[in-house]
């Protein structure tokens, strides 16, 4: 087995066993600022629905996640083409819009977006390092 199928079996081993407990709110952001969520994306080739484990950070109303495995994740991919999501924080369904950052790539960032966080994003594509992404979760009012 190559190392990419290692990866993503190990992944989707890791996220089967973690994201049941984290959608019922176990390790969720409500005190501390940073926690676990799942995240609700449709899939990029597929068009089904992938929950994905992820950290996050909360400020505000709006959420963060990151990772360093920008290229290999299916959940970038997934919210580049369907940026209209769903995620499970302290046990509650919430409904969003991502938009996705990602070093040496054009984004455009949402009007709606706090001009301190939008500062915090464009610092972000202009300082992370290559093969990085972040999506910022916008929620729906």
């Amino acid at each position: 087995m190559n190392s990419g199928k290692l990866e993503r079996e190990f992944f989707r081993k890791l996220n089967a066993v973690v994201e049941p407990a984290v959608r019922k709110g176990v390790g969720s952001p409500r005190i501390a600022p940073a926690g676990l969520i799942v995240l609700e994306s449709v899939g990029f080739k597929t068009g089904q629905l992938r929950r994905t484990p992820l950290l996050a950070m909360r400020l505000g109303n709006y959420v963060f996640v990151s990772t360093v495995r920008g290229e290999r994740s299916f959940w970038v991919k997934n919210l580049q083409k369907h940026p209209r999501t769903h995620f499970f924080r302290g046990g509650r369904r919430h409904e969003a819009r991502a938009f996705v950052v990602a070093p040496g790539k054009q984004y455009r960032r949402p009007k709606s977006l706090p001009p301190v966080l939008g500062k915090l994003t464009d610092a972000f594509a202009q300082y992370a390092p290559p093969g990085w992404a972040l999506a910022v979760l916008i929620p729906k009012k």
